[in-house]
């Protein structure tokens, strides 16, 4: 059987952070996410797709998400536990940085379509560097 050679991807770009944006947004519509971010093992946003605010939340908690025994206040922690019912986190690296891509909210926990989503922000950056 003849592979398909149709592009299956209706956005791209060569620019990392725009690639990073449609990498995301892809994501967030398939699995019916409010915001996934791509952010750095301190939280800096390096990447995102849902509403700003939802982004700029979720890249701040996300490396305590991914370790909670980082948080130092009870209000925190509190909201650690609100967000985390909501919320998957996936480690990655990053050229020898860690990383760290995380979802919110949607139906059902994204499971290997993050990790997937995780592979393919890798792949961007690699290309980039």
């Amino acid at each position: 059987m003849p592979q398909s050679t149709t592009e299956r991807r209706t956005r791209r770009s060569d620019d990392p952070i725009k690639a990073l944006h449609y990498q995301l947004a892809s994501v967030r519509a398939e699995m019916g996410l409010s915001a996934v971010v791509l952010v750095d093992d301190r939280g800096c946003l390096v990447a995102g797709a849902g509403a700003w605010p939802v982004c700029e939340e979720l890249a701040a908690y996300a490396p305590l998400l991914s370790d909670p025994g980082l948080a130092s206040s009870a209000a925190v922690r509190s909201r650690l536990v609100e967000l985390g019912g909501e919320a998957h986190v996936a480690p990655l690296d990053i050229d020898g940085a860690p990383a760290l891509l995380c979802a919110h909210g949607g139906a059902a926990p994204p499971g290997d379509r993050l990790l997937h989503a995780a592979a393919g922000c890798q792949r961007i950056l690699a290309r980039a560097a």
